[in-house]
């Protein structure tokens, strides 16, 4: 296990070197953050640090880096290797300056902050891509769940009303729409932390469990070549199938909760940055059992890939099954379905403060929640009992969500880059990871099936989706630094060399 921990290692430092320059290039003061200054006893509320940090990390993870990094591990151990320098330069940035910036704009929602960075278009482009994508993620975080409740229960031989998923797809929006409409403090800064201990514990057992169980972790210098059973590329598709573990963009629409629960911008480090290396963490652990537990065959995972086509809730069961045994059990039920549930209902009220943003609606009012709430949940309970009931499949539309889930997080680092150039500080901490985003969603929208590559002629063409890629990160980073020259005529020369 020497190549794993060595890059838990370096996640940990990098915590500690990396996050604290981060911290310092971003510069928080004393002021008087939004918690404390509006204070509206229902989304603006002050929490403790550790709840923030606990809250944090339930809302940006929930099962992401475990589906993620168990799909990723599918490529082998070189997918240690993103996580560990994705979560450190790139995820950890957009993070933290997702949740700074909400903060230092009175902790409004990430639509509005690109926009005031990136311009009225941008604004209005995201308005409509957070809400939808939101939405979508509230709505397959109900569904998934529904289902393998109601496939536990089979298990245990119960029939009748609670053996069926439109039951309990009608519980879990009913759920939703009780945490959504409520003071943030009453439930989720209540049992959320409590769910969060529950996912690193999960992660310690996995860990711990591999070699006691003598399990043998390959090493990455053994094994440093594509090992995708479909010799799927890696370059993008491994950057886009591993997103919660390394970088996502709806961290960004979940930051903003908890910008507005600070006591003060010094927390910021710990429970922004600092809950996205715990994500990366808890995603080396889970790509580790993908890349142990199951044989490979012709330097190929294709034992891994036959437990991942029982289904992926199945698959977390079979690795907490054989890492820990009958508590992995209890361990396993917990997290394939409070997990889940616990991001859908964040999205759902991340959804309401857009819209509540959007058209400066004031959300201390009880009936001006249940204005928004109403119709958010309307569209989820639409969707979700559409795919329950067999109108239309949620996989292919699950498919699009990884590459604008990218997408939104290279946005989110271009406006980190823009808010540093006007402060005057050094942009390429947010510029450089967002330039190599830029490289990783253009080339993947270029190859990938459910893109360009519906049309036959672009299906996984390297020779066409590189070269696209690479020019098109080229030319948004020149976009980029002729604005910046607007704020600072001699931006290129006196940033050059901090990069």
């Amino acid at each position: 296990m020497i190549s794993f921990l060595f890059c838990l290692c370096l996640l940990i430092a990098g915590y500690f070197t990396y996050g604290k320059l981060v911290d310092n290039t971003f510069g928080p003061d004393d002021r008087e953050t939004p918690a404390v200054a509006i204070n509206d006893g229902v989304d603006y509320v002050v929490l403790p640090q550790w709840k923030l940090f606990l809250v944090q990390l339930l809302n940006i993870a929930g099962l992401g880096p475990i589906f993620g990094a168990l799909q990723g591990a599918l490529w082998g151990p070189i997918v240690f290797l993103w996580i560990t320098f994705g979560t450190i330069f790139a995820g950890g940035v957009h993070d933290y300056f997702s949740g700074m910036l909400s903060e230092r704009n009175n902790g409004y929602s990430i639509a509005e902050v690109t926009g005031k960075y990136l311009g009225n278009t941008m604004k209005s482009i995201m308005r409509v891509f957070s809400v939808v994508l939101l939405i979508m993620v509230g709505t397959v975080f109900a569904v998934g769940p529904a289902g393998l409740i109601v496939q536990l229960l089979a298990n245990k031989g119960v029939t009748g009303a609670f053996a069926n998923t439109a039951v309990w797809l009608a519980i879990i929006l009913t759920y939703y729409f009780i945490a959504t409409f409520i003071s943030i403090d009453k439930i989720i800064g209540k049992i959320y932390p409590v769910f969060g201990i529950c996912l690193i514990i999960m992660a310690i057992g996995v860990v711990i469990g591999l070699p006691l169980n003598g399990f043998h972790t390959p090493e990455l210098w053994d094994h440093f070549y594509n090992m995708h059973p479909k010799t799927t590329p890696v370059w993008s598709f491994m950057f886009i199938t591993v997103a919660c573990g390394a970088i996502s963009g709806f961290h960004s629409t979940q930051s903003p909760l908890m910008a507005r629960c600070l006591k003060s911008e010094r927390q910021g480090h710990f429970v922004f940055y600092g809950a996205m290396v715990a994500e990366g963490c808890i995603a080396l652990v889970w790509a580790a059992a993908g890349c142990s537990l199951y044989a490979a065959e012709g330097g190929l995972n294709t034992g891994l890939a036959e437990a991942l086509a029982a289904g992926q809730s199945a698959a977390i069961y079979d690795v907490c099954v054989k890492t820990m045994g009958n508590v992995g059990v209890v361990l396993a039920m917990l997290g394939v379905v409070a997990c889940p549930i616990t991001s859908g209902d964040t999205a759902f009220r991340s959804a309401r403060y857009t819209v509540a943003d959007w058209i400066k609606m004031d959300q201390e009012s009880y009936m001006n929640r249940l204005k928004l709430c109403v119709p958010l949940l309307g569209c989820g309970a639409f969707l979700g009992f559409g795919n329950s009931f067999g109108l239309f499949s949620y996989a292919v539309i699950w498919r699009y969500f990884s590459w604008t889930n990218q997408t939104l997080a290279m946005l989110v680092l271009w406006t980190g880059a823009m808010y540093l150039v006007r402060e005057k500080k050094n942009y390429w901490v947010c510029a450089a990871p967002a330039t190599f985003m830029s490289a990783v969603s253009a080339t993947y929208f270029s190859m990938a099936p459910e893109c360009l590559g519906l049309i036959p002629v672009f299906t996984n063409n390297k020779t066409f989706a590189y070269p696209f890629g690479i020019i098109v990160a080229v030319c948004f980073l020149g976009l980029f630094l002729k604005a910046a020259k607007k704020y600072n005529p001699n931006v290129n020369v006196h940033h050059a060399a901090h990069a």
